[in-house]
This record gives C-alpha cells, sequence and structure tokens, in this order.
C-alpha cells in the first residue's frame, strides 16, 4: 500500500503547505509581534533560538530526529560497553574486553555531544538560512567503525591461533 492510498483508507487529505499561509496563521493576527518576541525570548538555547527567523517546522524536526538517531547510537555504545564488562567479570576477566567496554562508552559520550553540537550547528543554520553545515562525527565514526573491525579480525584471528 502506498501513502496516498494509506492516507485515503485513513481518509486524511494531503497536506498542502503554503509557507506564507502557515507564517502568517502561526502568527494568528494582530498584536503578535510582542508574543513572538517573549516566545523568543523565553526558548532555549538562546544561542539557537535567539537568531534568525522561525524555519519550516518539518526540516526543524528532521534535525531534531537526526539528533535523537545519534543519541541513541550513542547510549547504544555505552550500554554495549556496560554489557561487555559485565561479561568480562564473569570469565576470567579479559583485559582486552574491558578496554573495548571503556572505548565503547567513551564513544557513546563523544557522540551524545556530537549530538548536541550538530543539532545546534544546523538549527542555527536553518534559522539563519544559511546551507546546512557539513557533518563532522559521521567521518569519525566511519574510521571509527573502520579501525574497530579490524582490530576485533585480528583479536579474533589471535586467539583462534593462541
Amino acid at each position: 500500500m502506498c501513502e496516498g492510498e494509506t492516507r485515503e483508507a485513513l481518509g486524511v487529505e494531503p497536506a498542502e503547505y503554503d509557507d506564507e499561509d502557515d507564517r502568517v496563521e502561526a502568527g494568528s493576527g494582530e498584536g503578535t509581534g510582542a508574543a513572538d518576541e517573549a516566545e523568543r525570548e523565553t526558548r532555549r538555547p538562546q544561542s539557537v533560538y535567539g537568531v534568525g527567523t522561525e524555519p519550516d517546522v518539518r526540516f526543524s524536526l528532521a534535525n531534531e530526529r537526526t539528533a535523537l538517531a545519534w543519541l541513541r547510537t550513542g547510549l547504544t555504545l555505552v550500554a554495549g560497553g556496560v554489557a561487555l564488562t559485565t561479561l568480562a567479570s564473569f570469565g576470567d576477566g579479559h583485559a582486552v574486553l574491558d578496554v573495548i567496554a571503556a572505548l565503547a562508552c567513551l564513544a557513546g559520550g563523544v557522540l551524545a555531544l556530537a549530538a548536541i553540537s550538530g543539532w545546534r550547528r544546523r538549527e542555527r543554520a536553518l534559522r539563519l538560512g544559511d546551507p546546512l553545515p557539513a557533518p563532522r562525527i559521521l567521518p569519525v565514526l566511519v574510521g571509527a567503525v573502520a579501525v574497530f573491525a579490524l582490530l576485533m579480525a585480528g583479536y579474533a584471528v589471535y586467539q583462534v591461533l593462541m
């Protein structure tokens, strides 16, 4: 079933989006300049919401989903690190597992910080109408995964040969 059929089955009309009309409706008429300004001053962080104009909500929400996906990946790494060190405590406690667990937890923390940093940079770019910044953490993450895979393959070969 395609998207149009799903909407039809649910009785939902496809949304039409007109930037000009929605911005006027969002302000709901006269006297909204002061209300918009008050809202702008109360939204945090001010370094993000204090600049530019309100972007299309779809782009802002997509940015937020991206940041949450990075955060979820970071949390998964931390959970994997905790699981590895717990597993190591049941056996004879290989130091290699503890090192990998520590690296996974550290990488998870770095990804969480990168998620908020990336969200801020993209949200500011959206609000200012600038081009979206290139992802900083993605090339680092790809390199780290490749190095980790090589190290684990080497460790597995070492375990088989010993």
